[in-house]
Parts: structure tokens; C-alpha cells; sequence
């Protein structure tokens, strides 16, 4: 699965083109529009697909991508991360090629299981993670798990990173170099 999404960027820059990653909330504007949206993405030209996984909390978003997480987790069914990797599997199964990662917090991650999130993952054609509130040095153990199960995790920089922070953060993410840092 990371190789998917290592070789789905080596394709976009073989092309001479940055490879474009598109974001969309799991079950917004609604739970049955999730899987046609997805493959309309990829239609569209979406190299990469960023789903997000609704959370109560999400307090690294902007203000749009909260208010998708409430319409998301709303009503009598709210989404959960188990619909998530089913969106997943079943866009796969009607032909996503596109690498799919899941977006999110990590208490929902560690909620499911991180064993069980990791093997789920690999059945419904997930290629990794971006986990907004755990830096690399604090999720060891998750990195360490997407590293062991060819999962990418992909950490986050901001505009105040270091050279050196950098480097670090994109060591992390290579996941066969991964399994040395952590």
C-alpha cells in the first residue's frame, strides 16, 4: 500500500507535474454520496484521495471541514471509522485506482485498535495516514505499525519547519525507513 502511494508520486513527477491530492469528509453531504464522490475525484484527476474520518473534535480543521465532521456524525447513523474503511473497500471494488489515506485524530485510531485499524486497512485498500494530533516522536508505536504493515504515514509540516524537521518528518514517512527511527 505505501508503495502505491510512493509510486503514484514518482509517476506525477516522471510527468513532470506535482501530483494533486484531493479532501473530502467521509460521509458529507451525505454517507450514500461518500463512494460516487471518491470516484468521481479520480475521474476529475485526484492522483490521491484524503478521506477524512469525521471526529467530535476536530479542532486542527478550519471551520468548513468542522462543520462537514458535524453533518458527517449527525442523525440516528453518524460515521464511523469501520464506514470509512467500507467506503474504502467498496470504491476499490467498483475500480479506485487512487491511493486512499485516511485523515484524522488519533483517538479513533486507538479506539478501533491500531493491530486491527492496520490489517482493516490492507483489506479495504488503504495506503496509509495523515494523523493530525500525533507528531511522530509522540506515535512511535503507530509509525512503527504502518512501517511493519507497508502503510505510509504521512506527518504534517508547517510553515515554521526546519530544514532539519523537515528531513525528519520525510524519514518518517518513507515507511521502510521508518522502522529505523522509531
Amino acid at each position: 500500500m505505501a508503495a502505491h502511494l510512493r509510486a503514484t508520486f514518482d509517476n506525477a513527477a516522471e510527468r513532470g507535474k506535482a501530483a494533486f491530492v484531493g479532501f473530502i469528509t467521509a460521509g458529507y453531504p451525505s454517507r450514500e454520496d461518500t463512494v460516487p464522490l471518491m470516484l468521481a475525484m479520480e475521474k476529475g484527476g485526484t492522483d490521491v484521495i484524503e478521506l477524512g474520518v469525521p471526529f467530535t473534535d476536530p479542532l486542527a480543521d478550519g471551520t468548513t471541514i468542522q462543520r462537514t465532521n458535524e453533518v458527517a456524525l449527525a442523525g440516528s447513523s453518524p460515521v464511523s471509522l469501520a464506514d470509512c474503511l467500507a467506503f474504502s473497500k467498496e470504491a476499490v471494488s467498483k475500480g479506485l485506482k487512487a491511493p486512499v489515506i485516511l485523515m484524522g485524530y488519533y483517538n479513533p485510531f486507538l479506539t478501533f485498535g491500531l493491530e486491527r485499524l492496520m490489517k482493516e486497512c490492507k483489506k479495504s485498500g488503504v495506503a496509509g495516514f495523515i494523523v493530525v494530533d500525533l507528531p511522530p516522536e509522540e506515535g512511535q508505536s503507530f509509525v512503527r505499525l504502518c512501517a511493519t504493515h507497508g502503510l505510509s504515514y504521512v506527518p504534517l509540516l508547517t510553515p515554521t519547519s526546519t530544514d532539519q524537521r523537515i528531513a525528519q518528518l520525510a524519514a518518517s514517512a518513507a515507511y521502510k525507513d521508518a522502522l529505523d527511527l522509531v
